[in-house]
């Protein structure tokens, strides 16, 4: 029988030896294949779907209310807050023309509607947007998601199922989470779950990070053993134990989520069992987390354990990790431009798929670029690793593609976010990042919906695709952030103009350890009494006050305290000082608190850890302070 034209472009024996030059420019003909095959299955649904959102690129205004309406509108739960809102939000940026006429017409009487019946209309609007995004956030009650499950188990499809939910903020609001994403696990229907470290643990400590990771770990413990105990059945009649997937959000969790993956699965419980986590390409650090995974996963297979499997995802939190940095003064933890993202998204599939790596560590390829997914066909089927290596995209995020996808690649895991009806304004945020995502020019997704071969669009993400291929051997691999407190020296520069100064890093190890060391230090220091000091001069006086240290109720020192005579003896040097004050230039002031700054900055271990012992204040709590000190010298 003759091969079909795909089957003739993943030929591993036609492969063997190409170059990766080559390689790319097969996975462009591979992802032209796959568009016109998309085309050929899309239904009308799904191109009138494609029609608005095209649209809605292109209308700024109309992207920027959608946004708004999904971050503001549907949060509040009086209606006539949301209703008010709503007419607010329409008179700022106008009705959307991107909509079809009997919809912006719809969304007009709506708002009159609205300031007359707010419980009547708020409720039909919140129905339409949740109607508009089922497809991309699935309703969790059982009896919906049961059927849904159903048609993708007969499509041969996989489903990973995601419960989204409020911040957990509490540890009841954490366990509630746990409970929900145990029955999930339960349920019969279900095979696969993702869960993120902070959707069932709220009191993330990376000051505590011992503390912390065992916690953490014990969470982890009652997920894999539902895992075990719970089994699902495929198409073939083949049962297996449920999956249970770390997911990744922040970068402070990095290191967490990964200690806390290796250390329970190294444990004898957990030795066959299989279990996946997900590394962000758009992080520098990730590539070497992938080799330290993977290397580890080959000690533990070797050792007679089970394989895990590495998710590798381009990272969705962008907009988070940007304000995370400006709010602290720290460099970006993510690449500063989409082209080292999408190189470093290269170099991970690369080494995910070598032969010796992929049986160990498997892989998760998570996009919707298509010539990403081409080029990793193509590199698993070179390396003869497709038994290892699986295709994975977004639940409800052109299914047309998907489809196509999943015939080409002989199968597909998709990544569904679920949530009970209850619940959907705490989807809003997923569902802001996703619009977010998806409308960012540079993204694949943004041009996706008025795709067609050889358009700009076309041509635009041809080239995108291309220049990360030149560079995916060399893009950067070392970690953005790498702020050291233990080694960092201070100088003084005059001439600087005024900048805030950066908090610690707590993402960062060897500050927890400089923060703890600095803390056991003056926990062991022998303090005598600690004086007073008056214009230069030492004064130790008759009455005496304690230091209690709050955490163990014990006395830690006694300190002096001044009588009146004294507190005019401080008045009267601080007046006495003011004529040479006064004499200084401004400038000499500026270096003189400039100076002052630093000694500031040079105190901040000892500061940390005597607002620790005397008041009981955390170290990331004590370090803001230090900071705005530093701040309020310099910017003065």
């Amino acid at each position: 029988m003759a091969k079909t034209r795909n089957e003739e472009i993943l030929d591993g024996d036609s492969l063997q030896g190409l170059s990766d030059e080559s390689l790319s420019q097969k996975a462009i003909e591979l992802a032209e294949l796959i568009l016109r095959m998309a085309a050929e299955q899309q239904t009308l649904a799904e191109r009138y779907h494609a029609w608005k959102m095209s649209r809605m690129m292109e209308d700024h205004a109309g992207k920027a209310l959608t946004l708004a309406l999904a971050d503001q509108v549907f949060r509040p739960v009086n209606h006539a807050r949301s209703a008010d809102q709503f007419r607010y939000l329409l008179d700022q940026y106008g009705t959307p023309t991107y909509l079809p006429l009997h919809e912006r017409f719809a969304m007009r009487v709506g708002a009159i509607a609205s300031s007359l019946a707010p419980d009547i209309v708020m409720p039909a609007v919140t129905q339409k947007m949740r109607a508009e995004s089922n497809q991309v956030i699935l309703p969790s009650e059982y009896s919906k998601l049961k059927s849904h499950l159903a048609k993708r188990k007969k499509q041969g499809t996989r489903m990973n199922i995601n419960q989204l939910g409020e911040a957990i903020l509490g540890e009841q609001e954490a366990e509630n989470r746990m409970q929900q994403v145990l029955g999930r696990l339960a349920s019969p229907d279900c095979e696969y779950v993702s869960v993120k470290i902070s959707a069932v643990f709220s009191q993330i400590n990376l000051v505590a990070y011992d503390h912390t990771l065992e916690l953490i770990k014990d969470r982890i413990r009652r997920l894999y053993r539902c895992a075990k105990e719970h089994t699902y059945t495929n198409t073939t009649g083949l049962t297996s134990p449920k999956f249970v997937n770390l997911d990744m959000e922040e970068y402070r969790d990095l290191r967490l989520t990964c200690d806390a993956f290796m250390q329970v699965l190294e444990e004898k419980e957990f030795k066959q069992i299989r279990a996946g986590i997900v590394l962000q390409a758009y992080l520098p650090d990730s590539y070497k987390v992938q080799i330290e995974l993977t290397e580890w996963a080959k000690k533990r297979t070797a050792a007679g354990g089970a394989s895990i499997k590495i998710r590798i995802v381009k990272g969705a939190n962008l907009a988070m990790e940007s304000v995370e940095a400006s709010i602290h003064d720290w460099p970006q933890a993510t690449y500063s431009t989409k082209l080292d993202v999408d190189a470093n998204y290269k170099r991970m599939v690369h080494y995910g798929c070598r032969y010796e790596n992929a049986k160990s560590a498997q892989l998760g390829v998570a996009s919707h670029n298509l010539f990403e997914i081409s080029y990793s066909l193509l590199v698993r089927a070179r390396e003869g690793v497709e038994e290892f290596v699986e295709l994975e995209m977004l639940e409800g995020m052109a299914n047309h593609q998907a489809r196509a996808v999943q015939e080409i690649a002989g199968g597909l895991l998709r990544y569904a976010p679920v949530v009970k009806k209850e619940d959907f304004h705490s989807a809003i945020s997923y569902l802001v990042r996703r619009l977010d995502e998806n409308t960012h020019e540079e993204n694949f997704l943004h041009d996706i919906f008025g795709m067609k071969m050889h358009c700009p669009k076309w041509k635009k993400q041809k080239k995108m695709f291309l220049d990360a291929c030149a560079i995916k051997d060399t893009v950067k691999d070392i970690p953005n952030r790498v702020q050291d407190r233990a080694t960092e020296t201070f100088s003084v520069d005059y001439s600087k103009p005024y900048h805030s100064s950066p908090d610690t890093d707590w993402s960062l190890r060897g500050n927890a350890n400089w923060a703890k060391e600095k803390i056991d230090a003056i926990k062991l220091m022998k303090q005598d009494i600690v004086p007073l000091q008056i214009g230069g001069e030492t004064i130790i006086t008759e009455s005496l006050g304690k230091g209690i240290d709050p955490s163990r109720n014990t006395e830690i020192y006694q300190y002096s305290l001044a009588d009146m005579d004294l507190v005019q003896k401080a008045l009267d040097v601080a007046q006495n000082a003011q004529p040479a004050w006064e004499a200084r230039s401004i400038e000499e002031r500026g270096k003189i608190l400039k100076d002052v700054a630093i000694e500031i900055e040079k105190c901040r271990g000892a500061s940390i850890a005597i607002m620790a012992l005397e008041a009981g204040k955390s170290a990331p709590e004590s370090d803001a302070e230090v900071s705005e000190a530093v701040d309020f010298a310099n910017y003065y």
